[in-house]
């Protein structure tokens, strides 16, 4: 029996990534990341997704979110999306900019992802801050428009 720790979604929301740095490099990865393969699609601190996202509704996030990082990161340089892979990518978490924290891990607690894109099946991730009603906002009308 695997433990929680140990499940997959588990191993790769813990283990090596690598940060688009840039905003340029994002705009990139974007492309390359297939529409079709059945992404998971989770807002941490909302209900978990109990199907894969259609490839419409994983380009409507994607330009959303991107969009969303544009006019809320204040930076020159992007650094809080991360993948498993920038070139054939199947895992992606991505900080919320208005709650980053210690995204690098450099820190014993590092904050969570304000949202996670994963060809497997997510977990629950329990915040220990309160998810802004905005976001709340953000999310659920995504896909209702």
């Amino acid at each position: 029996m695997t433990s929680a720790a140990d499940s997959e979604f588990q191993r790769k929301l813990n283990g090596l990534l690598f940060s688009l740095m840039s905003w340029e490099q994002l705009s990139t990865f974007w492309g390359k990341v297939d529409r079709h393969a059945g992404w998971y699609l989770y807002a941490v601190g909302e209900d978990l997704p109990s199907t894969p996202a259609n490839a419409d509704q994983v380009q409507h996030f994607m330009e959303n979110l991107d969009a969303l990082l544009h006019r809320e990161h204040h930076e020159k340089y992007c650094g809080i999306v991360y993948a498993d892979n920038l070139e054939q990518p199947g895992f992606v978490k991505i900080y919320d900019p208005a709650h980053l924290g210690s995204s690098c891990g450099s820190s014993k607690n590092s904050p969570l992802p304000g949202w996670v894109m994963s060809l497997v099946p997510p977990e629950e991730l329990k915040t220990k801050w309160v998810v802004p009603a905005n976001r709340k906002r953000w999310w659920q009308n995504l896909f209702n428009a």
